[in-house]
């Protein structure tokens, strides 16, 4: 018995394979992406990565993906590692699945399966585990495949009234198409709840500043760095899913809420992209974008680049100012460090920082303030009257857009900056 409970303990070890598609156009660098999938499969708990390998494929097999020569071989690695997962870093069509996990005796996900075993993981919210679940319904209904005897049962129905009746697989797939409903009915009331929040915050009228980045950019160490929060912040792909929000009080005493928001990815499966649109509605609402990259990463132009493809996606405004920061600098030799900062220096948009050495932060501020300080806010303000000095300072800055008498006072409608907010406050 304690002999089965040892082996029950024992990390899953797992084989990731990167099928570099010569057919495939749009193909990223086959090393930095077989890279990524590792850190994908070390993200998620109770997984041991005993290898990964670039699989050079000229033409996929419709039926295996793999042609039989490289099937064999990676049977051999599997069955001399005693590899139990294999992960494929890419889409692999529910036929191809099953024919692999048949000729290799292996539990097989492709780069979505693997995608949301970690969201499953993570997901700490009520609307992160909603979002998940949908997820992983959709996916699952597109795996729904003549796989197994049983699917090809059928069930009830006499020939003569119904047709031939129901199989097993159209049951299936309608258990999941309700399952679906019920999940999206829930999350509709998650969402509203959401907008009633942000409706109150927008009576509280802070600017909202959202961190937007590939996944590992450091986007939760500055989140944590500027807030004093403790959100998870780990050298690990989507270590944070659900956005944090946090009120600041910048340089200048400016207050503005600062969002933390998932970290994109490349080729987010389409599942994910929908599912995971409301994670990023905070992005919708923002004045000011932090674009955080990874500059120390070789991937980071690519890494920009989907970053990019996945805002305009969302349909964020072009009004809406986006400031890059080069976070992770002090990882890089220093003639790169100073390199790279001569360059930021000539741009407009652009700020080197290091979230853990603190480099450029001060800076940050300040510039975020600036940002903020071309915002005009509207609201509506009463003030008593007893005080005069406050009416005359609003009358004298020109914030004031309308004035109405009240039984107290008066009601100010006023246009005016975060600044000037801040500094009213302080009389």
């Amino acid at each position: 018995m304690g002999e089965f409970h040892d082996t029950a303990e024992r990390p899953t070890r797992a084989l990731v394979l990167h099928p570099d598609i010569q057919t495939d156009h749009g193909r990223r660098d086959a090393a930095p992406a077989l890279e990524e999938a590792m850190a994908l499969a070390l993200a998620l708990p109770g997984l041991e990565v005993v290898a990964g390998e670039v699989v050079n494929v000229r033409q996929p097999q419709p039926g295996t993906l793999f042609g039989t020569g490289k099937m064999d071989e990676i049977k051999a690695l599997i069955q001399g590692q005693e590899i139990a997962l294999v992960l494929v870093d890419g889409p692999v069509t529910p036929v191809q699945q099953r024919n692999l996990e048949e000729a290799w005796k292996v539990k097989l996900l492709d780069r979505t399966g693997l995608i949301l075993e970690i969201f499953a993981d993570r997901a700490a919210t009520r609307e992160g585990v909603l979002q998940v679940e949908l997820a992983a319904l959709s996916y699952q209904r597109t795996r729904l495949v003549r796989a197994w005897t049983h699917l090809e049962r059928q069930r009830g129905g006499l020939g003569f009234v119904g047709g031939p009746g129901e199989t097993q697989i159209e049951a299936d797939r309608r258990a999941i198409d309700e399952a679906m409903i019920r999940i999206r009915r829930q999350l509709s009331k998650v969402t509203k709840t959401r907008a009633l929040h942000r409706a109150s915050r927008a009576k509280v009228p802070f600017p909202v500043v959202a961190l937007v980045g590939y996944t590992n950019a450091g986007k939760s160490s500055l989140f944590n760095r500027m807030t004093g929060a403790e959100v998870l912040a780990k050298d690990m792909l989507f270590a944070t899913l659900d956005p944090t929000m946090r009120a600041v009080e910048l340089a200048g005493g400016v207050k503005v809420i600062l969002s933390d928001t998932v970290g994109f990815i490349s080729s987010l499966p389409t599942e994910l992209v929908a599912a995971f649109r409301a994670t990023l509605e905070e992005v919708l609402e923002a004045d000011l974008i932090l674009h955080v990259r990874d500059i120390a990463s070789p991937a980071t132009e690519e890494q920009a680049r989907d970053v990019d493809a996945i805002l305009e996606s969302l349909g964020v405004s072009e009004e809406v100012t986006c400031l890059e920061l080069w976070n992770k600098v002090d990882l890089l030799p220093d003639d790169k460090a100073e390199a790279l900062r001569n360059q930021a220096a000539r741009r407009d948009d652009v700020l080197v920082i290091s979230a853990v050495s603190g480099e450029g932060l001060e800076r940050l501020q300040e510039v975020v303030t600036g940002h903020l300080e071309g915002l005009r806010i509207e609201e509506t303000l009463a003030l008593a009257f007893a005080s005069g000095r406050h009416r005359a300072w609003l009358h004298e800055r020109d914030v004031v857009l309308a004035e109405r008498q009240t039984e107290d006072g008066w009601s100010l409608d006023l246009r005016w900056s975060a600044r000037q907010k801040a500094e009213f406050e302080r009389l």
